[in-house]
């Protein structure tokens, strides 16, 4: 294939368009302008479909990257839970290598990651060991961080206090009835709180009412 024409498109993306190759008519591809002049790409080459390909590659794994950096800026994320949002766009072959780059340079943490988010759903959110647990899983990450972390988070965690805290800011006006106490038990259960951790808590209150 011969390079037909190159020409600005959007941004610093470039349209190469090929001609040649048993093309029925010109293929175009867009790449960005730091590949194009990485590559030595100028117009009247002779260009194999294997470096075409290799063009495309290099340029959505150059996409792919801002993604993934984005992504990183806006929140961290476990490395599983950023090759998923990439594989809505990007082939596994780049996911990963961007993943793994990433994790080399020290951009993807899983056990920073872990422990950062543990002690946002325990400290922020409130939430009791088996929903942060199980919100642990949903992130991606793996069993070993997770008990790891759990194990070290728990030599520091008063889940009695925590729960106390809970009840007394946000469900103690419900504590009227026994309805209402239902209601506070089932809050608290898919918080992720134990049937004895929850007892504990409200045996605190004088919750014995009248028939």
């Amino acid at each position: 294939m011969i390079i037909s024409d190159i020409s600005p498109f959007k941004g610093s993306m470039m349209c190469i368009e090929l001609a040649g190759g048993g093309l029925a008519e010109n293929m175009k591809i867009y790449i960005h302008s730091d590949i194009v002049r990485k590559n030595g790409i100028a117009k009247g080459m002779e260009i194999s479909e294997e470096e075409a390909d290799r063009l495309i590659y290099q340029n959505d794994l150059r996409r792919a990257r801002e993604r993934a950096l984005y992504l990183m800026e806006s929140r961290d994320h476990s490395y599983s839970e950023l090759f998923d949002k990439l594989e809505k766009n990007y082939s596994e072959d780049i996911c990963f290598e961007v993943c793994s780059r990433l994790a080399e340079m020290g951009v993807i943490n899983d056990r920073r990651y872990a422990e950062k988010l543990c002690r946002q759903l325990f400290e922020v959110k409130k939430l009791g060991r088996f929903r942060v647990k199980q919100e642990m899983r949903l992130r991606g990450l793996s069993s070993e961080i997770i008990e790891e972390t759990l194990e070290n988070f728990s030599e520091e965690d008063e889940p009695f206090e925590r729960l106390e805290a809970l009840v007394e800011q946000k469900y103690e006006r419900y504590l009227t009835d026994r309805k209402g106490v239902q209601k506070v038990k089932n809050a608290l259960a898919r918080k992720g709180y134990s049937f004895g951790e929850i007892k504990a808590v409200l045996d605190l209150y004088d919750l014995d009412f009248e028939e």
